[in-house]
């Protein structure tokens, strides 16, 4: 019986040599395949600046706060300073703030809504016109992830700042 289980060991100490050695990453298969990391993405290379792809892509649209508050950190600065000199170069674009919240215990569209306020108090300060601008908070609605889990949570607690061309619904 001993034996029996030793030879099975074996072969599959062998079959698993031999797969791993299949798996090989060189490119000795396909020397077609250029081997270069940094080449454009397919759908990525037409994107024009001061397109909304542009924005979305080279920019970032979302600003995260922390739990139960409306209060600008580090980051969300950086995020924002991004987003104003974006704009200050693309003017014509109009601002959709779009507050969320998913803090337990809070008003959350109260929150909501003074998480956008204070991102739309921040570009103002840094030189966007106030009326390229509107606020709305949206509360619980719109959850990127609905999870008892803090981190996940997490992703709810954000401004999603979208350009429009003309204004919508407050």
């Amino acid at each position: 019986m001993n034996r029996i289980i030793e030879n099975t060991r074996r072969l599959l100490a062998a079959g698993l040599l031999m797969l791993a050695a299949s798996c090989s990453t060189s490119n000795t298969l396909a020397p077609s395949t250029p081997d270069i990391t940094n080449t454009e993405v397919a759908g990525f290379q037409n994107v024009q600046p001061g397109s909304e792809e542009d924005f979305i892509l080279n920019v970032g649209r979302r600003t995260y706060f922390t739990q139960g508050s409306a209060a600008l950190d580090s980051v969300a600065k950086a995020t924002l300073d991004t987003q104003i000199a974006w704009l200050a170069k693309h003017p014509r674009w109009l601002l959709k703030l779009q507050g969320f919240a998913d803090d337990p215990g809070a008003s959350e569209t109260a929150l909501s809504q003074q998480r956008a306020d204070a991102v739309m108090d921040y570009l103002a300060a840094g030189g966007i016109d106030r009326n390229h601008m509107w606020a709305k908070g949206y509360g619980k609605d719109r959850l990127v992830r609905d999870c008892p889990d803090t981190a996940c949570r997490s992703q709810n607690r954000r401004v999603v700042s979208n350009l429009r061309d003309e204004r919508d619904e407050p």
